[in-house]
């Protein structure tokens, strides 16, 4: 008898990650793209990225959200990235 192995799914939140202590008043959205290209490089299996055209006036969360016009760029880098790592699976 064969004993099937279910995979848990990894989802990172790579906005929330970098807010700093204190709650949605202060973070760092500059690492967010690295985190989020490292993420995607050890094979996770989903993306959560809040962005906003102007989070600097956003309500919530502003310090930690990408900008809208960041995003394309980004998107495509995890991508190959992750195409590249489930290739090498």
């Amino acid at each position: 008898m064969r004993i099937r192995k279910e995979r848990t799914k990894v989802v990172f939140d790579a906005t929330h990650s970098v807010q700093l202590p204190g709650g949605a008043s202060s973070g760092q959205r500059e690492v967010v793209p690295a985190l989020t290209r490292a993420a995607v490089g050890v094979g996770i299996d989903a993306l959560f990225i809040e962005v906003d055209a102007d989070p600097d006036r956003a309500p919530s969360d502003g310090p930690n959200m990408l900008k809208w016009a960041d995003l394309p760029a980004l998107l495509s880098q995890v991508v190959a990235i992750d195409a590249i790592v489930r290739q090498a699976a």
